[in-house]
């Protein structure tokens, strides 16, 4: 089995073991497409510079995956951590900044969320219901689009990739998710999200406005296989740290 990496900022944040699938080879297309909605999606930058993606689940706390917030085997500090938001090119969004202190990891799964000045944007409905296998869901994120290097290739704008939800028994899955774990494992249907991309939606397809977030991206083959964090197996975490 080849050695699992982290699929963020390769050269900005912490390698956390056991949490993503392996790299593909340099040869794997990303492809996807721009995006023409998502306003609850976020960028998340450290020192000014592209690290995640991360989603607005009301408008004082983003959810995230949890291993963008370390380096080097310690925590970011705060003070380093900015959002881009309201804009699908991040140029145009407006910034915001955590509030010290305020930031709270899932014991269960690779989330983190952290609280933010008050942001002026659509929150994303959270799903109750857990994904289906067969069911078609849709990834954002400002990642990258190559795979040679991906600092080099951090999108400006918004773009999403089209999966379809897999058994945790296919083989191309197996060992890195599990049956009534906390991620589910998705097949590239079109596009595949990379560096950059951890942390952002995964939601259901629907008419704008009825999508719901079913997922935390955090992990990626590079090629044919992404896995996410149930947000059905978290949402009551997510629903007491957000009350405060």
């Amino acid at each position: 089995m080849m050695r699992r990496v982290q699929v963020l900022l390769l050269s900005a944040l912490l390698l956390v073991a056991g949490s993503v699938m392996s790299s593909a080879p340099a040869s794997a297309v990303i492809g996807g497409s721009k995006s023409t909605y998502g306003p609850w999606a976020v960028r998340m930058l450290v020192d000014g510079k592209p690290a995640c993606t991360g989603t607005a689940v009301t408008t004082r706390w983003i959810l995230t995956a949890s291993h963008c917030f370390y380096e080097q085997a310690r925590p970011v500090a705060d003070k380093r951590i900015s959002f881009r938001v309201g804009d699908l090119d991040v140029r145009k969004g407006t910034t915001v900044r955590p509030v010290p202190g305020k930031r709270v990891g899932s014991a269960h799964a690779d989330m983190m969320l952290i609280k933010v000045s008050r942001m002026n944007v659509k929150t994303a409905r959270l799903a109750t219901d857990p994904v289906r296998v067969g069911q078609t869901v849709r990834q954002y994120g400002w990642g990258a689009t190559c795979t040679e290097d991906e600092n080099a290739c951090q999108s400006r704008v918004l773009k999403q990739s089209t999966l379809r939800v897999v058994s945790p028994d296919t083989p191309r899955c197996k060992g890195y998710v599990t049956k009534g774990g906390p991620d589910f494992c998705m097949k590239k249907v079109s596009g595949i999200p990379a560096g950059g991309d951890s942390g952002g939606p995964v939601m259901s397809v629907g008419p704008r406005g009825t999508e719901t977030l079913v997922g935390v991206f955090n992990g990626s083959d590079r090629e044919k296989v992404a896995q996410a964090g149930k947000i059905s197996k978290q949402l009551s975490w997510i629903r007491s740290v957000t009350r405060r």
